[in-house]
């Protein structure tokens, strides 16, 4: 058997790195970190304890999606501590979302989009 301890990275299909740069880094403002001189373009980033965010720019653009939020298409989730300061933060740099604060997931939900159209879902508990 497999003895999984974590996630250690998520990786994303990019077009254009300084614009997904300005998103990750600018606003959602996650740390960048040392990314090895591989071959292909992209960057890191920490996303908690000994996780990362890897996005990678595809150069033909043939794994990217065009539509919005679809929550049966591949993502990633990220546990928050709070839903509201969550959707708060999210209004104050501007990043529309799609929130679920009752979810039959048996927590709270709430969506986003990058610039290509990754999605990524914050998870917090329910309001009280």
């Amino acid at each position: 058997m497999i003895e999984m301890e974590r996630i250690h990275h998520v990786s994303l299909a990019i077009r254009d790195l300084t614009r997904a740069h300005q998103f990750y880094a600018e606003k959602l403002k996650l740390k960048q970190i040392t990314r090895p001189p591989f071959d292909s373009t992209g960057v890191w980033y920490s996303i908690g304890e000994g996780q990362q965010l890897h996005l990678l720019q595809h150069p033909a653009g043939e794994t990217l999606r065009i539509s919005g939020v679809d929550t049966t298409d591949g993502h990633f989730a990220v546990w928050v501590k709070s839903f509201e300061k969550t959707k708060q933060w999210l209004e104050s740099v501007g990043i529309p979302y799609e929130a679920r604060p009752n979810s039959v997931a048996g927590f709270a939900q709430i969506f986003i989009l990058d610039p290509d159209h990754n999605i990524i879902e914050f998870d917090a508990p329910y309001l009280s």
